[in-house]
């Protein structure tokens, strides 16, 4: 059975934004790591539009090595984007489900292959909700940010989580690898 890993950075305080981590070359590096050992990643509509950011260094690349490596591996994964509002991906690599999230995840893992990740708050909430989330990875930058968009704010009921390793980065940043315990 394949694993559901969801995968995803916050401030100190809980905060989601992608604007408030700090995204540098050992970050980029962990996330390449992760999809270059990763089967599928499942986006919803928002996140996946973020995402599309890094088709642009495919065709133009920033001559950062970390982030052009980035756009690579972004690239290659397979990409399943959720969203009722979307009718092209426009990305070769990606594809629309219309089928419901934890239908798709429960079909997913039954599959031969490599893990299944999770890239969109949204969609981390309604896979831990439905308790379908193997391991979560949250990579916690050294920030306080004070205002915005809480991780895990849409949670219904108590998770536990073992913490089963760590990994720090050389920006402060450190991500911690835990599996949920059903109580």
């Amino acid at each position: 059975m394949r694993k559901v890993i969801a995968a995803f950075n916050m401030t100190l305080d809980g905060v989601c934004d992608h604007t408030t981590g700090v995204a540098d070359e050992g970050l980029h590096q962990h996330y390449a790591d992760l999809m270059d050992g990763g089967g599928v990643i499942l986006y919803g509509r928002t996140t996946y539009q973020l995402m599309q950011y890094w088709q642009t260094l495919l065709q133009n690349p920033s001559g950062e090595k970390s982030m052009d490596d980035f756009a690579v591996s972004m690239d290659k994964i397979p990409k399943l984007v959720f969203s009722n509002t979307l009718t092209d991906t426009g990305w070769e690599s990606a594809e629309l489900v219309k089928r419901p999230l934890d239908e798709e995840v429960l079909e997913l893992r039954q599959q031969v292959g490599r893990d299944i990740l999770i890239g969109s708050r949204s969609l981390i909430v309604q896979l831990l909700n439905s308790h379908l989330v193997d391991e979560l990875q949250i990579c916690i930058h050294p920030v306080i940010e004070g205002k915005g968009l809480k991780l895990f704010d849409k949670i219904t009921d108590r998770i536990m989580l073992k913490l089963i390793k760590t990994k720090s980065l050389s920006s402060g940043a450190t991500i911690f690898y835990y599996e949920p315990t059903r109580e």
